[in-house]
């Protein structure tokens, strides 16, 4: 179905109505997933918070990634992975909040922490973040990249079934790192960040006319406004790009829509290949509405 965004014709477009999950400690969502779990062996050295029963690792004191292992991991079945770069000013700790929104069951998940932020560059906010410099730029892919081989060490993962997504500053990144290494990935989702802009986010454009795009946007963001996304998709249009969109009606903000709908977009590009696979594993299990 096409549709007009703000005047510009695009597909995909769908308006969802939900409420804002602002990225905080949420007691009650935490005791839903201690509620929900049910004992099982964890993946040989996985270190995890005692809180979440093995689902979520934290870094070791040197590190700079944060791991998820889905409920009820099973060794014999290849999982997606899902990677995931946090918002300006956060940290890793972000994918132990995302996650339950997601999907506790069908992926794998790790997310690298970003360089640190001084609090002139995000305003009185401080923490972690992805700006878009040569040297940032560097050091992202080399930490997404690490997580990834980290996550490959310790959990199956399914070949051709890495997907990069971030929000805010990590959409971005997410962006950027994807368009650079469009090979390495099977999808790239943006939740309230724009495209970049500079250093020739296009320089791999044959390749990357193949990889999916999901672009989340809040309808009263201030951080990236209609106006911001319409350009953005001027340039994806002219780009040749297979890019679909979705509005929900919140300002620069997650909201459990968003989450749900990235869970669902991610699993449709899986089927195809999972259906091209030598056998389908009967273990696969999908989160129910």
């Amino acid at each position: 179905m096409r549709v007009a965004f703000g005047g510009f014709p695009c597909v995909a477009t769908h308006f969802t109505s939900s409420k804002i999950i602002r990225l905080t400690e949420d007691p009650a969502v935490m005791d839903r997933i201690k509620q929900s779990l049910k004992p099982h062996p964890a993946p040989s050295g996985f270190r995890s918070f005692n809180i979440e029963s093995a689902l979520f690792s934290a870094p070791s004191h040197d590190g700079t990634c944060a791991s998820f292992a889905p409920l009820h991991y099973e060794p014999g079945y290849a999982y997606p992975l899902l990677v995931w770069l946090h918002g300006q000013g956060a940290n890793e700790r972000q994918l132990m909040r995302i996650m339950p929104e997601v999907s506790l069951r069908n992926y794998v998940a790790v997310a690298p922490r970003g360089c640190r932020l001084s609090a002139t560059a995000v305003s009185e906010r401080q923490g972690y973040g992805w700006q878009q410099s040569e040297d940032q730029i560097q050091r992202a892919e080399q930490r997404i990249f690490d997580g990834i081989e980290a996550a490959r060490g310790k959990f199956h993962i399914a070949r051709r079934r890495v997907f990069l997504a971030g929000f805010d500053s990590g959409g971005t990144m997410a962006f950027r790192v994807a368009m650079n290494h469009p090979s390495m990935f099977s999808g790239v989702l943006s939740l309230c960040g724009a495209f970049p802009s500079g250093r020739a986010p296009f320089g791999n454009l044959l390749e990357a006319r193949r990889l999916p795009v999901f672009l989340a946007v809040g309808r009263d963001s201030r951080e990236y406004p209609p106006e911001k996304v319409c350009a953005n998709l001027r340039l994806f249009h002219s780009a040749g790009l297979l890019v679909t969109l979705r509005q929900y009606p919140c300002g620069h903000q997650i909201s459990p829509g968003m989450l749900a709908d990235m869970n669902r977009w991610v699993m449709e590009q899986v089927a195809p290949a999972q259906a091209t696979d030598t056998q389908a594993d009967p273990h696969w299990s999908q989160e129910k509405d």
